[in-house]
């Protein structure tokens, strides 16, 4: 296929893969990715993967095994995957993007080995000294970037502002905003709330002039409720965050599903609102947002949740095609680039 885009998938990784991931990809095929100029390296077992191919004709089509008969647990450590991981699915998906056979990289496998695995392949940008993770989240209109939500539990100030520009460039990226709003996670809105790498980080951001559309601090029901497309946070928080998120979501739906079930009324009223209900039920499903991306690495990678399904892994496959069709590491590079210019003219004027 000509001007192809060649995505490289760690086709063992994940819970119940590599089943889930062909038929991911065949379902991205059929739905999203039909029009799309998407190709697909599989790294994993040839056997299991040529038996799946046999079901998933357009996939077939589309992708090139590359077998390895090793790959690394769900549980393993980092450490481990990094002394070990040589020649595995995971290590083997990331090589492709160094060498340049694919533009990025998607793995539902063990997050922590896929950070280490990916920061010791690929390293980081000129100018980020940490990545982070970054999730989308929903809200009532469209979505927001949550980052970081796991690579990194301590962070200071200048990393903070680091996953700010990260943030920012990837949402223009993904959802074709010229010009993203920031703003940082805190207790409360006012100048005194929060600690001190809060507002030290705040005041960077306030100070700095690189062009970022900072809005100043949000509350944790401005993740949901809120206009900011941008929340930067620490690992830490972020995850018990999303974490929260994810389990109130599955509450919520619960309640629903019961009080619709729950007598011949409601069911006959459910009945009549089907659409309603369905357009409800489909806002809420955490599949629909499945796909966090590592900034801050020379090369995109793309993690999908371990326990998703074909729909949810077809959509973290979305969230790649899109950033990988954008101009995403160049936006990356030159706002970093304005972010250091300015930090050093507010270095020299306060030494002058």
């Amino acid at each position: 296929m000509a001007d192809s885009l060649m995505l490289s998938i760690d086709a063992m990784g994940g819970d119940n893969a590599p089943e889930i991931v062909v038929r991911g990809i065949e379902y991205f095929l059929s739905h999203a990715g039909k029009n799309r100029k998407a190709r697909f390296l599989l790294h994993g077992d040839e056997t299991q993967l040529r038996t799946l191919l046999k079901k998933a004709p357009l996939t077939r089509e589309r992708c090139k095994v590359v077998h390895t008969d090793t790959m690394i647990d769900m549980d393993a450590k980092p450490s481990h995957a990094l002394r070990r991981g040589k020649g595995t699915s995971m290590w083997n998906a990331i090589a492709s993007i160094k060498t340049g056979q694919a533009r990025i990289a998607v793995s539902a496998g063990n997050t922590g080995a896929l950070m280490a695995i990916s920061k010791l392949q690929l390293r980081m940008k000129e100018g980020v000294q940490r990545p982070a993770i970054a999730a989308i989240w929903p809200r009532p209109e469209g979505n927001c970037i949550v980052l970081d939500v796991g690579a990194n539990i301590d962070c200071d100030e200048t990393q903070l502002s680091e996953f700010a520009v990260l943030g920012e460039a990837y949402y223009r990226a993904l959802y074709r905003k010229e010009k993203p709003t920031v703003g940082v996670l805190n207790v409360g809105t006012e100048e005194m709330k929060g600690n001190s790498t809060v507002r030290a980080t705040h005041e960077r951001l306030r100070t700095l002039d690189f062009g970022l559309d900072y809005k100043g601090y949000v509350e944790g029901n401005d993740i949901s409720i809120g206009d900011v497309d941008v929340i930067v946070t620490d690992g830490f928080t972020g995850n018990i965050a999303l974490k929260t998120a994810e389990g109130t979501a599955k509450l919520v739906g619960g309640f629903v599903k019961d009080a619709l079930a729950g007598s011949w009324v409601a069911r006959t009223l459910s009945s009549f609102n089907a659409v309603a209900i369905h357009k409800m039920k489909k806002r809420m499903d955490p599949r629909n947002v499945n796909g966090g991306v590592f900034l801050g690495l020379n090369g995109i990678v793309v993690k999908s949740h371990g326990g998703t399904d074909h729909v949810g892994y077809a959509n973290a496959l979305n969230v790649a095609t899109n950033l990988a069709e954008s101009n995403f590491e160049a936006e990356i590079e030159k706002t970093l680039a304005a972010l250091h210019d300015a930090e050093l003219d507010l270095e020299m004027t306060a030494e002058i």
